[in-house]
């Protein structure tokens, strides 16, 4: 995790990213529906990483619970506790790096 603060933060950013990560992907696709959000960096960074990461976690759940014939859904909130700690994370005004989601994003110019 990057422990940078970006410049020129708002505490409605840092609330509107940390709100990506704890009601993913939900929260994201509407911050990238509004104009006004969709035009800060910070906020936009974060609501692009929330939906992919949301995304991929929930294939590997599935993927696990599928291998391991249902046991693998406790996996799920060990999971929600990660997108807390990145909820956080994004709340203190901090970037979170994800291994590879993150450099695969910013590589696709999504964020």
């Amino acid at each position: 995790m990057s422990q940078e603060p970006v410049q020129n933060i708002t505490s409605d950013d840092k609330l509107w990213a940390a709100l990506s990560y704890v009601f993913a992907p939900l929260i994201g696709i509407i911050v990238l529906l509004m104009e006004d959000k969709k035009a800060r960096p910070f906020i936009k960074f974060h609501a692009v990483q929330s939906i992919a990461a949301s995304i991929a976690f929930w294939i590997i759940a599935t993927i696990i619970t599928t291998v391991t014939v249902g046991f693998g859904g406790l996996c799920v909130p060990v999971l929600w506790l990660v997108f807390l700690y990145w909820a956080y994370q994004a709340y203190q005004g901090q970037t979170v790096n994800i291994p590879m989601l993150t450099d695969f994003i910013k590589k696709q110019g999504w964020a």
